[in-house]
């Protein structure tokens, strides 16, 4: 197998900046392992890095698809398997860098996805029940499956009854494409809530992200597609729609829910045990290079 380096982590982490450094250094390039950044036009709001902050690295799945497409995990995964191919066929080394759980997991783990046209009306059904009703369906239909299965991951439920619907009761078996070291940035919690509240400062005040918003409506992107990207782009939507009391009614409401959504991607990166999570307070860039020598078998030293 050829070797995958992923370096993922929390909303404002500083993940993409450490990726970034150790790429320079180890002349590798980067494939981007996140779910908004993959659209055009979506830069602010989904801090995608500038091309004055790749520092010359080479990036890619960044700007891949358009407002309103339909870009699914089964997507990313095609294009990132295509992307790191490529890079390795060239004898270069391979980065993924990036926050969506889903999309990591889809490389790192290899997902054996079918291909099956999704039926969004079914999905849509199934996903309405209750969690005890999914389980209880399963439990008649498919009994095998719950021994496999997180009971509390309504997400994998629902797959699981949607397949049970689709008459296909097997688990998909994953298949491993490259052999991956994956590396954690790990904040304490509080230092890490400043970092988010100075970023969304910056960039409503300096970075002007409500203008993007308004011009990326403006140049068609409905509001179906901006509510569904979650976070600024939900939020910034709901305050340009007069559904805020105030300003500061919309801020605290953005700053809770980025909040919130860097402890569920603290929860779910830590599901995964082979997770080497680095200090971010010390010095996280000779901490990882340690932990990439290692990897490739190349001399400890630090230059």
């Amino acid at each position: 197998m050829n070797k995958l380096v992923v370096i993922a982590g929390p909303t404002a982490s500083g993940k993409s900046g450490l990726g970034i450094d150790l790429a320079l250094k180890y002349n590798a390039e980067i494939v981007s392992a996140d779910s908004r950044q993959v659209f055009k036009g979506l830069d602010i709001g989904s801090g995608k890095v500038t091309p004055e902050e790749t520092k010359g690295v080479p990036h890619y799945l960044l700007d891949v698809a358009a407002p309103n497409d339909f870009f699914s995990v089964m997507d990313f995964q095609r294009l990132a398997y295509s992307a790191i191919d490529d890079i390795h066929s060239r004898g270069v080394k391979a980065f993924m860098v990036g926050g969506t759980g889903l999309y990591v997991n889809s490389v790192v783990d290899g997902y054996n996805l079918t291909g099956k046209q999704i039926d969004p009306k079914l999905r849509n059904e199934i996903a309405a029940k209750p969690l005890e009703e999914l389980i209880s369906i399963l439990k008649e239909k498919n009994p095998e499956v719950l021994g496999r299965l997180d009971l509390c991951n309504k997400r994998r439920i629902e797959r699981a009854v949607e397949r049970v619907y689709l008459g296909n009761t097997e688990e998909p078996v994953n298949l491993p494409r490259y052999e991956t070291l994956v590396i954690g940035t790990n904040w304490p919690r509080e230092v890490l809530y400043e970092r988010i509240k100075k970023r969304l400062d910056m960039r409503l005040e300096e970075q002007n992200m409500i203008d993007e918003i308004v011009k990326l409506r403006e140049n068609g992107a409905t509001d179906e597609f901006l509510y569904g990207l979650g976070l600024e782009y939900r939020y910034i939507l709901m305050y340009l729609r007069n559904e805020f009391e105030s300003f500061e009614a919309f801020y605290e409401k953005l700053f809770m829910e980025i909040r919130h959504l860097a402890k569920e991607q603290m929860t779910w990166f830590r599901k995964r045990k082979d997770m080497h999570w680095i200090d971010m307070t010390s010095d996280p860039f000779d901490e990882a290079v340690t932990l990439i020598n290692n990897f490739y078998g190349e001399c400890s030293d630090i230059t």
